[in-house]
This record gives structure tokens, sequence and C-alpha cells, in this order.
């Protein structure tokens, strides 16, 4: 209980820090939908865990109508994760994301309708996913990697580049 009570505060402290407009922690905790988001994923997340899937599903939907940001129970974030101005996000059952990573609205972290399994991507720690981007498939984002705004991301991305354009087009 309190390793997840720490965490939560960690996500906070790091919006707080990484938000320019941020007046305070309480501020992060009262007023941000992507903090919302975040911690009612994490208490969805447990009851996914425990096999009440319907009562996870209830949560994350419950999530959605409240703050525009769409994450599935089955989904595994890491620490830290900044949702920035999140309306229109949408992560799949199937992503991993690492720690320290940024995203904007309107992101799609989904799948292309062609895989049953692992349908959705994974992004390392330090990635920064601008707005609109959309990330789809079962393809790895590696460290440190940025994506450009309204990028559209088929394949594998290593680490320390950035990618942009329609499809992505990956820079050094």
């Amino acid at each position: 209980m309190f390793k997840a009570i720490k965490e939560l505060y960690e996500d906070a402290k790091n919006i707080n820090s990484k938000d320019p407009a941020s007046r305070s922690l309480l501020y992060v905790i009262l007023l941000y939908p992507g903090f919302h988001a975040i911690l009612l994923y994490r208490i969805a997340h447990f009851f996914s865990n425990v096999k009440f899937k319907f009562i996870a599903r209830l949560i994350s939907q419950f999530a959605r109508l409240i703050t525009g940001i769409e994450i599935h129970p089955g989904a595994k974030i890491g620490k830290r994760l900044f949702i920035d101005h999140g309306m229109g996000i949408v992560i799949g059952e199937t992503v991993t994301i690492g720690d320290n990573c940024t995203i904007y609205h309107g992101v799609t972290l989904g799948g292309t309708g062609k895989d049953k399994y692992k349908r959705h991507p994974d992004l390392g720690n330090n990635v920064i996913v601008g707005c609109g981007a959309k990330i789809l498939g079962p393809i790895k984002i590696g460290d440190n990697v940025k994506i450009g705004a309204n990028a559209v991301v088929l394949k594998d991305v290593p680490s320390n580049t950035t990618v942009v354009g329609v499809p992505g087009i990956i820079k050094k």
C-alpha cells in the first residue's frame, strides 16, 4: 500500500517538475487529468492482475469518461509517466511503457488489427511522444527516443533517435 502511494507521489512530483504551468504538487493532484488517469489506471491494473477484469474495465471506462484518456487496465506502465493535455490518448491492452516517459494529447499506442496476442507497442525509458502521434503494432521503441507530432510509427525505433513524418522516418 505504501509503495503504491509512494509511486503516485513520484508521479505527481514528476508532473510538477516537468510542467511549467504547474503551480504546486497539490495543483497537480487536484487538477491534472493526466494524474487522475494514472491514479485510476493503477487501481484498475491492480484489479486486472487479481483477475477481477469487470471491475478493472469499469474503473478504466470511468477514468476515460472523466479524463478523456483511455488506458486499458492490462497495459504495463512504468514510473513517472507524464501525460500532458491528455485528451484523446489511447493506450492499448498489451502496451508497455518504461520509466520517465512523456505523452502529449491525441496519441494512440494501438494495434493494426493484424496481430492476435502482442498487439501494441513497447516504449523504452525516457521516451517523448508528441501530440497526435500514432505508434501502431507490436513494435519496440528504444530508450531516449523522441517521436514528433503527428508521426505515424509502424516499425521498431532504435534508442537515442528521433522519428518524424508519415510514415515515421528515423533521424539520428
